[in-house]
């Protein structure tokens, strides 16, 4: 015989313990960088109050080169561009369309607190894409990134820049899946001399669907963030 203990379930502690572990996912196609950049700060802001769910903001921008706070403006080799300077870590770096940009807006004071564990877990979501498409990605030492090929020079296949706002991060990694890659002469990519850069359509020669990437971020981001970066117990005890 079972025994009817709904009496003492507290109904907050059960809506914490559903919320806490879904990521919503937002598709939103080519959008300018300005207006991606103002729906980062909205949803950063409403996460960080309790207002709005853990969001994965999946998309490709229209040519634009960005620089981190503590980018050097040495590193823009062509004086002509113009290069947006944002609230992220790293140096500059340019997005374009074929490029899949992630942009999660994850609330860290709930996952550990722990901005580098965040960045070894961006790098391993990318690393875990790239064997789906049977490429060997891997970190290097000392730079952060995802990147692939020859260990005497490797070529970076994704950046990652990341910020943070009471805990709850923005910007985040920006995977070549398709991209042009002739704008990253006119930079140092991320600060790197001579940094070679590729994509997987490089790497597979092949085109590669930015749609199909994408679809598979989707799905191993809301398995990943809780293995590597679960909500902390103290979170859903009330």
């Amino acid at each position: 015989m079972f025994s009817n203990c709904s009496s003492t379930i507290n109904p907050r502690a059960l809506r914490v313990l559903v919320k806490v572990f879904f990521v919503i996912t937002k598709n939103l196609g080519l959008i300018d960088f300005h207006e991606a950049y103002a729906l980062q700060e909205r949803l950063a802001a409403a996460v960080a109050a309790g207002l709005a769910e853990e969001t994965l903001l999946l998309l490709e921008h229209p040519p634009v080169y960005t620089i981190g706070n503590g980018g050097n403006e040495g590193n823009i080799l062509d004086n002509s561009i113009t290069v947006v300077r944002v609230n992220r870590g790293g140096d500059v770096t340019y997005h374009g369309p074929g490029q899949l940009v992630g942009y999660p807006i994850i609330d860290l004071s709930r996952r550990g607190r722990d901005l580098h564990r965040y960045l070894r877990f961006l790098e391993e979501l990318i690393i875990g894409i790239a064997a789906e498409f049977a490429i060997a990605a891997r970190r290097v030492s000392g730079r952060t990134g995802v990147w692939c090929g020859a260990f005497s020079q490797p070529s970076k296949l994704a950046s990652i820049g990341v910020g943070i706002r009471r805990w709850v991060t923005m910007h985040g990694f920006a995977l070549n899946v398709a991209t042009e890659l002739s704008p990253f002469a006119r930079i140092n990519p991320c600060g790197i001399a001579e940094c070679c850069v590729t994509s997987l359509s490089l790497e597979l020669n092949e085109d590669v669907a930015i749609g199909e990437v994408g679809e598979k971020v989707a799905d191993r981001f809301e398995i990943m963030v809780n293995e590597l970066l679960p909500v902390t117990v103290s979170d859903i005890i009330i």
